[in-house]
């Protein structure tokens, strides 16, 4: 198997020792000056790409597996060296939720393509979460990155006039649609997002009024246009 590759049974195993990594991050930066370079040792272990970016939001940190996928460098990597490697037409879709993620401090999930060392652009799924020092203060995120490529094969590119409708919404307003065409009801929608009922419904209002559609089976071709949610 390619560097970075990983096989669909493998992508639970991946996000659980992601979680695993921020939490031994937190435990020995609360109790030593060295827990950063202890992460580093650990994260270069685990057979997944990782990365870490600072409070400026510019890549700090690219491990092993990363490093080889992309042939390049820590220090090509580093800062907005990484983005380098980003398929021109991912690269708007990719920084608005990179930004908007870092801005709210929230937790996000992205497909697109990154060039590996190879020339070949491959589909990867970039999975973030802040972290934050003992103190409580964000220092950054750190994410895992998986190669999904299999699993795009014969899947079309995102529609260019979807995208630029989809990310004309609101963050939250993205999010109840994910949720939406995804299956959920508004109500659970709601629940997942720690809101009320009413609030998400007026969010799938506003959606369905901003892509200038009148039922669920729209919004949902959107997503799937948009490529927020596979077909």
């Amino acid at each position: 198997m390619a560097p970075g590759q990983q096989t669909v049974e493998e992508v639970s195993y991946i996000r659980t020792k992601l979680a695993e990594l921020e939490a031994e991050l937190q435990r020995e930066r609360a109790t030593s000056r060295v827990g950063e370079e202890r992460f580093r040792v650990l994260a270069d272990a685990v057979p997944v790409m990782i990365w870490m970016s600072g409070n400026d939001a510019l890549g700090t940190f690219f491990n092993r597996e990363w490093l080889e996928f992309r042939g390049r460098t820590m220090e090509q990597e580093s800062g907005n060296g990484w983005a380098e490697g980003l398929h021109p037409d991912d690269l708007d879709l990719c920084r608005e939720t990179y930004w908007n993620a870092f801005s709210a401090r929230q937790p996000f999930r992205l497909q697109c393509r990154l060039q590996r060392a190879n020339g070949e652009f491959c589909w990867v799924e970039h999975s973030g979460i802040p972290h934050f020092d003992e103190s409580g203060e964000f220092t950054g995120f750190v994410g895992a990155t998986i190669d999904i490529s299999d699993r795009k094969r014969n899947v079309f590119t995102p529609d260019e006039a979807s995208v630029r409708l989809v990310f004309a919404l609101t963050e939250r307003e993205r999010q109840v649609l994910v949720l939406i065409a995804e299956g959920k009801s508004t109500k659970q929608a709601a629940a997942r997002l720690g809101i009320s009922y009413k609030t998400a419904d007026s969010h799938r209002s506003r959606i369905l009024e901003k892509l200038g559609v009148h039922e669920t089976a729209s919004m949902v071709r959107y997503a799937i246009r948009a490529g927020l949610i596979e077909p």
